[in-house]
C-alpha cells in the first residue's frame, strides 16, 4: 500500500482502526528513553514515496512533543511523500491571548512548530475560543473532525429517552448538533468561572425532565469542575442521575472519581484520548478526513507531472 500509519500515542485499537478504515499499512516505530531521559527513535517500516500518517493524541503534551518532532523529521529523511499529523486532542489551544506582559501565546507558538514539521493536520473538536478556526494560526491545511455525529449515534443506540444538557454557552454548539442529529430535546445552562477549580453553574428554570435521562455533554474534562457542578445542580433539581459524555477525557488528578462521587450515573467518552470511559469511536471519521487529504495529494502531484 502507498499509505502507512504510525502511532506514538493513542487510545487502544485506534491505530489499527485508523489503518483499516484508511486502507493503510500499520507501520512499526521503535522508541525508548535512554537513562538520561533523552529519546531514541527508529522508523522500522519503509516510507519512501508514501503518504504517512503519524497518530499522536496530545494530552499531557510536553513529554510527547520531542518524540513527535523526531519522528516527523526521521520520516522526512526516509523519503516520505507527505506527512499528516492526526492529533485527536490538540494541545496548547487555550492560551490564545497574552493577558499579561511577557506571556507566551502558546497556541501560536505551538502552531508554528507543528506547521513546520507536518503537511496536514487532523484533530477532533479543538478548543476554539478567541480563534475562530485553525487556519488563523496554522499555516498547513487542517481538518477539524466533529465528534457530534458519533456521539449522536451512540446516544440513539444506548440511552433511551435522553435529554441533552450543555453546562455552558461554549458547549451549545455541540449540544444542539447532537440533539438535532439524535432527535432528542436539549437545554443549555450558564457558567461562571473564577479559576481552574472555582466554577458555578446556574440553570435558571430547568425544563421538566421527570421521565427523561439527563445527558451532560462537554468538550474537555480536565479538572471536571464544570461537569461536577452541573451534576450537583441536576441532583438538587431532582432529576435522574445524569450520564456525562466527554469529547476529550483528560481527567487530571482525581477529577474522574470526583465526578462519579458527585452523582454521575455513568461517564462515557470519545476515544480522542485513551481512558477507561472510551465508548465512542472516532476512527472512521478521522480516516474519512485522511482519505480526502490523500486524494488531494494525488491530484496535486499528478498535475505537476
Amino acid at each position: 500500500m502507498s499509505r502507512v500509519v504510525f502511532s506514538l500515542s493513542a487510545a487502544p485499537g485506534m491505530a489499527e482502526g485508523l489503518a483499516r478504515c484508511f486502507e493503510a499499512d500499520l507501520g512499526e516505530l521503535e522508541t525508548r528513553q535512554f537513562p538520561d531521559e533523552e529519546t531514541y527513535l527508529r522508523i522500522a517500516t519503509p516510507v519512501s514515496g508514501r503518504d504517512v500518517v503519524l497518530l499522536c493524541t496530545l494530552d499531557r503534551p510536553d513529554a510527547k512533543i520531542a518524540p513527535l518532532l523526531f519522528a516527523a523529521d526521521a520520516l522526512r529523511d526516509q523519503g516520505a511523500r507527505s506527512i499528516a499529523l492526526v492529533a485527536p486532542y490538540l494541545a496548547y489551544m487555550r492560551q490564545d491571548k497574552a493577558f499579561n506582559p511577557g506571556e507566551a501565546v502558546t497556541s501560536v507558538s505551538f502552531s508554528r512548530l507543528l506547521s513546520f514539521y507536518f503537511d496536514f493536520l487532523v484533530t477532533v473538536d479543538p478548543h476554539l475560543h478567541r480563534i475562530d478556526n485553525l487556519d488563523e494560526i496554522y499555516s498547513v491545511p487542517s481538518k477539524v473532525v466533529p465528534a457530534a455525529p458519533a456521539i449522536a449515534d451512540w446516544l440513539k443506540a444506548n440511552i433511551p429517552n435522553a435529554f441533552v444538557i450543555g453546562p455552558d454557552e461554549e458547549s451549545e454548539q455541540w449540544v444542539l448538533d447532537v440533539a438535532e442529529r439524535a432527535g432528542i430535546p436539549s437545554a443549555v445552562l450558564e457558567k461562571k468561572r473564577w479559576g481552574d477549580f472555582d466554577v458555578a453553574i446556574s440553570g435558571g428554570r430547568l425544563p421538566d425532565m421527570d421521565d427523561k435521562q439527563p445527558v451532560i455533554i462537554d468538550d474537555i474534562a480536565s479538572s471536571a469542575r464544570t461537569l461536577v457542578e452541573t451534576v450537583k445542580l441536576l441532583s438538587k433539581a431532582g432529576t435522574k442521575p445524569p450520564v456525562c459524555v466527554v469529547v476529550h477525557p483528560i481527567f487530571a488528578g482525581d477529577a474522574y472519581d470526583e465526578l462519579l462521587q458527585a452523582g454521575a450515573k455513568r461517564v462515557i467518552s470519545v476515544n480522542a484520548i485513551a481512558h477507561p470511559t472510551n465508548a465512542v469511536d472516532i476512527s472512521p471519521a478521522l480516516a474519512e478526513a485522511l482519505s480526502a487529504w490523500s486524494v488531494q495529494n494525488d491530484e496535486l502531484i499528478g498535475a505537476s507531472h
